[in-house]
């Protein structure tokens, strides 16, 4: 199969961070944090290296301010309620992910607003849009890194010194720029990250970030067991522990400290511009296709990403067909983003999104076009 749905997840994974999750399952899986013996101590300090080498690949300073979770859209949950009080007012935008609008639609019931931000038809943002939506109790301005509808990258150096002029906490989704972008948080005032490790860090699922800078304050959402201050009821605020109650999937974790070593090794930079002139020679093609409509901006304005329809097909038609006569995997649909579709005028039908990763080749993409010129022709000639 061609895997073109990297946007959801990324494969196939380095080969090395299998071995290194069956290193740790095989010979010392013990419980981190929780035992004094050498199973135990082995995989805390694995699971350190881990937060280490993810925390070095975001220029973060202290990697105990690194939280592991489950996937980006706990982290998000996480620094959005612990970090959000009755009366705060939150600055949003129309390009965002569910994972986003749909907590910040929850809290309201705590007494906490917010206002959305509309994008122009290309999903993109203006900073000036965000500065005159502040208001004197905005305590939070919350932007995804890139869009996984269009791809679309924000412009989160200006919307980050616009947060610090006004002292407002940044936070920013990376489910689709990690890996890719360069979200260096001190040098974009980037006061939360959350981030996945199953995508462009090509980690295994189930795998998550969020960081936390040293003078933000947030509170644990989930209460149990840290390993530490066990005589206490009361839930320790330390990082990293008294954010991570429970057993962490240790394995997973170290799986990830070795994939982002992989990407770290290879270059953000460069990932981002391969992936780049996979889209930008894709979208040269679709766009000489008349009855293929294509959505965001230009390929250097984006992340691998290309969100594409064909006339008069439904996008879930066109991705069944993809997948059972192609053997492509894409993605159709609403990507869990309907004001993102609304805002770029696909909210009846969705779109074909198709997403590209390091491992891809251009002769993907030649195959990809090929499936959608037949696909379109054979529709056209209906």
């Amino acid at each position: 199969m061609i895997y073109l749905d990297n946007g959801a997840t990324s494969f196939p994974k380095p080969k090395g961070m299998i071995s290194a999750m069956e290193e740790c399952i095989l010979n010392y899986c013990g419980n981190p944090g929780r035992s004094g013996h050498n199973m135990s101590m082995k995989t805390g300090e694995e699971v350190y290296h881990a937060r280490r080498y993810v925390a070095e690949l975001f220029n973060i300073e202290e990697a105990d301010r690194l939280i592991f979770t489950k996937n980006t859209t706990e982290a998000l949950n996480m620094g959005l309620y612990g970090f959000l009080e009755r009366g705060s007012h939150v600055i949003t935008t129309s390009m965002e992910h569910n994972s986003v609008l749909r907590p910040l639609k929850a809290l309201e019931k705590r007494g906490i607003c917010h206002s959305i931000v509309s994008g122009n038809q290309k999903g993109e943002i203006n900073p000036k849009d965000i500065e005159k939506a502040i208001k004197s109790n905005t305590k939070l301005i919350v932007v995804t890194a890139a869009s996984n509808v269009t791809g679309t990258k924000m412009p989160l150096k200006e919307i980050g010194e616009i947060a610090r002029k006004y002292k407002i906490a940044f936070m920013v989704d990376g489910a689709q720029g990690a890996g890719s972008m360069d979200l260096d948080v001190q040098k974009l005032n980037i006061d939360m990250l959350a981030i996945p490790g199953h995508k462009g860090l090509l980690g295994p699922l189930g795998t998550g970030c969020l960081y936390v800078a040293p003078d933000l304050k947030i509170k644990p959402v989930q209460q149990g067991g840290t390993g530490t201050e066990s005589k206490s009821r009361i839930q320790p605020e330390d990082f990293p522990e008294g954010f991570e109650s429970g057993t962490i999937n240790a394995p997973a974790l170290i799986g990830l400290g070795y994939s982002a070593k992989f990407v770290q090794k290879i270059g953000v930079e460069v990932i981002g511009k391969y992936e780049e002139d996979l889209i930008t020679y894709l979208d040269e093609q679709l766009l000489n296709m008349d009855f293929v409509s294509l959505y965001g901006p230009e390929a250097f304005k984006k992340t691998g990403i290309s969100l594409i329809n064909i006339d008069g097909m439904e996008a879930e038609e066109v991705t069944a067909i993809l997948n059972s006569k192609y053997d492509i995997a894409v993605r159709g649909g609403f990507h869990c983003a309907g004001l993102a579709h609304k805002t770029i005028g696909t909210w009846e039908k969705g779109g074909v999104r198709i997403s590209v990763g390091p491992f891809n080749t251009k002769r993907d993409i030649e195959k990809v076009v090929d499936a959608v010129w037949q696909i379109g022709r054979e529709r056209k000639a209906e």
